[in-house]
């Protein structure tokens, strides 16, 4: 459904920003268990790049926008921004090194 050269223009190749934003938009996404695999599947053949989709995959059952309501009732503003800020940095470097090396 999403054109492939949008893909390839956002989390194609092994930028920062591909990187980042995968890992950004994995933090807000809901996957339902192993529907990730197909989804991965289809864009990494639509133009993305490996570490992108891997730092999407680790994003994603990590955290999700329903997650992170729970969170907030539980441990409040401060704490889930540093929850979540972590999770998508560290999802964006693991994404960099995997791209590096694959």
């Amino acid at each position: 459904m999403i054109p492939s050269h949008w893909v390839a223009s956002m989390v194609g190749g092994n930028s920062l920003w591909a990187n980042f934003f995968a890992s950004f938009v994995g933090a807000f996404m809901y996957f339902a268990t192993l529907t990730e695999v197909p989804i991965l599947q289809g864009l990494i053949g639509n133009g993305m790049g490996k570490g992108p989709a891997l730092a999407l995959l680790l994003a994603g059952p990590a955290l999700s926008l329903p997650n992170m309501l729970v969170i907030r009732g539980v441990l409040g503003n401060k704490k889930t921004i540093v929850f979540v800020s972590l999770v998508v940095v560290m999802a964006t470097i693991a994404g960099m090194i995997f791209g590096t090396f694959y």
